[in-house]
């Protein structure tokens, strides 16, 4: 008998221990709320810690000083306070949301991925999980992910263009264009989306477009350094800008006086352009800095012939052959091709 009255008192005394316990745990949560309130979130932070320490299972102490630490800026241990409160409760929604827009936050895209679909009735966590599979190159996932949201929010931009990307990067740049085009047409800001739009139509041979985004980048404040003006003054070129393209083109020229290729270039597209006499310039500029450069005195021939000194322009072509003879397959082509 004695001994049962022994356990019966010191299962009591456990008991109201456990209560008192509980009870300081809710004063200390009281008294956090409070601090909360007036944002006072470090002294908040330390009641709430001290409620979680007297009450091991309380939720909301935990939930709440998860709260606080992302108020200033304390990521991991927020997170790390959220992943606590899933170890008691794995299926509590708040703790999800936040731990899913953390996980975003620190790249972990598996892990938004997973807790997103753990998140019943979050429709707003589906565009993380769209750029998750786009970010970790899953491409088929993203663009099912992106079409099924912008079914829904035709007019977000940054879904838009994250579609053009995800084509792009596919090399499907005929479906790229389209969400691009449209992406811009929303976002008049994104300067580096215009240039990649810009980029892309020149991939498509589609010049005059490639101008446009190019231009248009330009007036938004993309850098205009040598890369920029180069291809913005081919753009031009060769959607019938010429002057525009070749005052660009000189721009890096004057930079870049001994680039022989971007010479190179603008003689061939300028020959292209049937502007014969510019074309020449180019290659006499190229034969200036070496005489011995057989394909510019090759271009310099057919400019010659374009022009309808024939005889000329063939003893050119000839000299250069016998210069390299690789060039003979040049005039093949030219001749299939009726140059």
């Amino acid at each position: 008998m004695k001994n049962h009255i022994l356990l019966m008192l010191g299962l009591g005394a456990c008991l109201y221990s456990n209560a008192q316990q509980t009870d300081s745990s809710g004063y200390y949560l009281k008294k956090g709320l409070e601090e909360k309130t007036a944002r006072r979130f470090l002294v908040a932070a330390g009641h709430f810690t001290k409620a979680a320490q007297l009450n091991p299972q309380s939720k909301e102490a935990l939930l709440e000083n998860a709260w606080v630490h992302q108020e200033m800026r304390k990521t991991d241990q927020a997170m790390q306070l959220y992943e606590q409160v899933m170890r008691l409760d794995p299926a509590n929604p708040t703790a999800i949301r936040e731990l899913t827009l953390l996980y975003y936050a620190y790249r972990k895209y598996d892990k938004v991925i997973q807790y997103a679909q753990k998140c019943g009735g979050c429709p707003e966590l589906d565009r993380l999980v769209a750029l998750s599979h786009y970010q970790q190159e899953n491409y088929g996932e993203a663009i099912k992910w992106l079409k099924k949201l912008l079914n829904m929010h035709p007019n977000d931009a940054e879904l838009q263009y994250t579609l053009g990307r995800t084509y792009l990067d596919m090399e499907d740049y005929k479906n790229a264009f389209p969400p691009y085009a449209k992406a811009i047409e929303l976002d008049q800001t994104k300067n580096v989306w215009m240039y990649e739009l810009g980029m892309l139509s020149y991939t498509l041979n589609d010049y005059k477009n490639a101008n446009k985004y190019f231009s248009l980048a330009g007036e938004k404040g993309y850098p205009k350094n040598n890369d920029y003006l180069e291809n913005l003054g081919f753009a031009c070129m060769y959607s019938g800008d010429i002057a525009r393209g070749e005052e660009y083109l000189e721009m890096v020229v004057a930079k870049k006086p001994h680039a022989k290729d971007l010479l190179r270039d603008i003689a061939q597209v300028l020959y292209q352009q049937k502007q014969y006499d510019k074309s020449l310039a180019y290659c006499q500029k190229l034969m200036e800095l070496d005489m011995n450069d057989a394909k510019a005195l090759y271009q310099a021939g057919m400019c010659f012939q374009k022009k309808g000194e024939k005889d000329r322009g063939q003893q050119m072509c000839d000299k250069a052959i016998e210069m390299d003879p690789s060039l003979a397959s040049m005039r093949q082509k030219s001749m299939s091709a009726g140059l």
